[in-house]
């Protein structure tokens, strides 16, 4: 089992970091799972988690909150603007370009 991030005795599957990364770095659409932690829906994360995820919660929420702009995560608002700050990023590049 490998850990991409450890939190008390949770952690964050390696598996997980891709979709992770791409959300942060690129505004990708993540995954059901994903989106209800960013959008700090913890009884939707539940619902939708994996059994491994289900158990790791707490390690989600503390590398949101100890890892990731504060602007990109807390809310389905705050999911939605990080998201459309790429999609518009994308759109005057191919203006400009």
């Amino acid at each position: 089992m490998n850990k991409a991030y450890e939190f008390n005795e949770y952690y964050i599957p390696e598996r997980m970091m891709p979709g992770i990364r791409r959300y942060i770095e690129h505004g990708a659409e993540p995954g059901s799972f994903l989106s209800a932690i960013i959008q700090n829906n913890l009884s939707e994360a539940v619902g939708r988690a994996d059994s491994e995820n289900q158990k790791n919660i707490p390690a989600f929420v503390a590398y949101f909150y100890n890892k990731c702009p504060l602007a990109c995560w807390g809310s389905k608002e705050k999911m939605e603007s990080w998201i459309d700050s790429f999609k518009q990023e994308e759109s005057n590049e191919v203006r400009d370009g």
